[in-house]
């Protein structure tokens, strides 16, 4: 079994590095791209013994004490087939 985890900055946290990717599109020629935000994205591999709950559970339990700092940072696990 494989996951995902995506961590990003709460919305309420600047992303000076965000800003400079939106900046240097504009600059490129994407006036469109009005803002960007950058994260993390981790794919971890499960032994095919772990039940899908107890997957997640530990997932969560990664994610929040090891992958993310959850005072500036959210994350979102997905458990692939």
């Amino acid at each position: 079994m494989k996951a995902r985890v995506f961590v990003t900055f709460k919305p309420t946290v600047l992303d000076p590095q965000g800003q400079t990717v939106c900046s240097a599109l504009n600059g490129l020629g994407f006036p469109g791209v009005s803002s960007v935000r950058q994260g993390k994205y981790f794919e971890i591999s499960l032994d095919d013994a772990v039940t899908r709950e107890q997957a997640l559970k530990d997932l969560e339990t990664i994610a929040h004490d090891v992958l993310a700092n959850p005072v500036i940072e959210e994350y979102r696990v997905e458990l692939l087939s």
